[in-house]
């Protein structure tokens, strides 16, 4: 009499070090054949180019809504302006509040040195609120705008010139007092550069570009 005996076996590991884990299936008759039903293995690399793709498509979010907004730097400050009086200090466009919402992050300083953080809707313009802030470089600031020409509102029109410009800070620290701006293009490539107090003139950032060669030098080391 002939018999037919199934034996089948199913074997699982699991190690959380190496992210695998495999499966095996046998089944077997009176000549003892087996088959090898699946195996499925996950590695670590696969977890991290994951978890890469994920930092790019972050990124090239980043981007897409900092060149979709329809308020400029220079737009944003003039609303501020017009909310708070004052002087423009910096405009910065970045997260309100670590949510996924951008503004544009406006700092006024008054004239009786009340520092102000006014937030500015980069789609329609208009002003979302307004607190005050502490600040403790009010005198460096005062020190570096006496006798400058040009106002952060039309600093961040000439760099526009470069690119879209996402923030604009008065550097008042060292012998060179300037703008800063900074630019982003489309594709997310960021530049910085500086505007000139009297003049109104736009430079690249020497010490940003030094910056970019000592990293270009640590990449190939």
């Amino acid at each position: 009499m002939k018999r037919n005996i199934v034996i089948a076996a199913v074997t699982a590991a699991a190690l959380i070090g190496g992210g695998t884990a495999t499966a095996l299936a046998t089944t077997g008759d009176d000549q003892g054949s087996a088959r090898q039903a699946a195996t499925t293995q996950l590695s670590n690399d696969d977890v991290r180019d994951d978890q890469d793709d994920a930092g790019d498509r972050d990124d090239r979010d980043d981007a897409e809504k900092t060149v979709s907004a329809d308020v400029t730097a220079s737009e944003a400050i003039a609303s501020a302006l017009k909310h708070t009086s004052g002087t423009a200090v910096s405009a910065e466009l970045d997260d309100e509040d670590d949510s996924a919402k951008v503004v544009w992050k406006v700092d006024v300083l008054s004239g009786d040195n009340t520092w102000h953080s006014v937030s500015v809707d980069p789609a329609s313009g208009k002003v979302l609120g307004a607190h005050t802030d502490d600040e403790d470089d009010t005198a460096q600031v005062r020190a570096a705008l006496k006798g400058s020409s040009v106002t952060a509102e039309e600093a961040a029109k000439a760099a526009a010139g470069k690119g879209v410009v996402t923030s604009m800070d008065l550097d008042e620290d060292g012998k060179d007092k300037s703008w800063e701006a900074e630019t982003r293009t489309s594709a997310g490539a960021e530049k910085d550069w500086k505007v000139d107090l009297a003049s109104g003139k736009v430079t690249a950032d020497r010490s940003d570009a030094q910056d970019d060669d000592a990293d270009d030098a640590d990449d190939q080391d």
